[in-house]
């Protein structure tokens, strides 16, 4: 079903991407800078807001998604938050839509144009295409398995960082962790790498992707927040890892945190630091 769908003679990607474009124009950009105060509520604390926007727009995606394919079903970060159960579709034999409708939801609510709507498609745990929309800054990133990686119609190539270059890494804030993943992200914090906050998890991705950016290191694994950009990234030319060595997986069960790098001399820097993090080995990490 999804091989005909992206792969045949009429692939649906820029299908894809125009009802990502319809619910964004619809249901996000006439509320950017507009939001009324009742339209922002906290979910878990005050650094994890929703907003009309978001609602609206994943509910828009998961009605025009699923009736451009027949037999999928969305798992979608509000639907959720409403009914955890809805997650464990990802496992299931149906394709399944991917959803955040607003990634960087702070950014939004501030006004800021760092933000962007994430979509992608996957089967049995498996990633085949994704969708990056950042409609302010007027970029959308296209990526299908095998097929490559695209920003605005043009090909997208990780490289490598330049040879002794310091490595430029956005990672999770360490204080909203358990301790040990906040000593391994500590690790960041050491010679040969510049590590700050992250932003929008999707815009962070799209700028390892075009090499703007050397790496991203996360210690939360919702697969709305990565499934688009991991695809992005390794179809760039990049890879990925989490702490294990092992590959992230949407499902769940990852071992935290995880990384997705320009290339993997890279990614295996990133990891060896943070391995050594919660080990303690690092300045940062005491």
């Amino acid at each position: 079903m999804i091989d005909d769908f992206l792969y045949g003679a009429t692939g649906a990607t820029s299908e894809v991407e125009n009802l990502v474009r319809e619910a964004v124009a619809a249901e996000i950009l006439p509320r950017y800078r507009q939001l009324a105060a009742h339209e922002i509520v906290e979910k878990s604390g005050p650094h994890d807001l929703v907003t009309a926007a978001d609602r609206l727009a994943e509910a828009h995606l998961t009605a025009s998604l699923t009736r451009l394919l027949p037999g999928s079903v969305v798992v979608g970060e509000e639907a959720v938050h409403a009914d955890p159960a809805v997650y464990d579709a990802l496992g299931g034999d149906a394709p399944v839509w991917i959803v955040d409708p607003v990634d960087g939801t702070r950014q939004f609510v501030h006004g800021e144009p760092g933000f962007c709507t994430l979509v992608a498609l996957a089967r049995h745990g498996r990633v085949y295409a994704s969708w990056t929309y950042a409609p302010v800054l007027d970029e959308m990133a296209v990526a299908v398995r095998g097929k490559g990686a695209t920003l605005n119609g043009i090909a997208l190539h990780s490289g490598s960082p330049a040879p002794g270059a310091v490595l430029k890494v956005a990672m999770s804030h360490p204080d909203y962790t358990s301790d040990a993943q906040k000593r391994a992200l500590l690790g960041l914090r050491t010679e040969g790498i510049d590590a700050r906050a992250c932003g929008s998890a999707g815009l962070e991705y799209l700028a390892v992707a075009c090499g703007a950016s050397d790496a991203v290191a996360f210690n939360w694994e919702f697969a709305w927040d990565h499934a688009a950009g991991l695809l992005l990234v390794t179809e760039a030319g990049g890879t990925e890892a989490t702490l294990s060595g092992a590959p992230y997986r949407i499902t769940g069960g990852n071992d935290l945190p995880f990384t997705a790098a320009r290339d993997e001399a890279t990614a295996r820097r990133i990891l060896g630091a943070l391995r050594a993090g919660t080990r303690g080995d690092t300045p940062g990490a005491g």
